[in-house]
């Protein structure tokens, strides 16, 4: 199984958006600061997760929530 997460910043109120095999291990990667593009907005608290049977479902699901209007409809449910 892979899915898509979304964490939401405490410091900083920022949202991101992921795709993994193992999100547990992925959001300690993230709070460790081992993860470069979210390190300086740590401690990060996880939102959503969606399951997906496969790898490329999941990350086409990422890059969709990634998209501008997506990100603004996730903003306004967890900020």
């Amino acid at each position: 199984m892979y899915y898509v997460y979304v964490l939401l910043s405490k410091k900083e109120h920022r949202l991101y958006v992921g795709s993994t095999a193992d999100v547990t291990n992925r959001l300690h990667l993230h709070n460790s600061g081992k993860v470069k593009s979210t390190q300086f907005y740590k401690p990060w608290e996880l939102k959503r997760v969606e399951e997906y049977a496969t790898r490329a479902e999941a990350f086409r699901r990422e890059m969709f929530l990634k998209t501008g209007q997506q990100k603004e409809i996730l903003r306004n449910l967890y900020c």
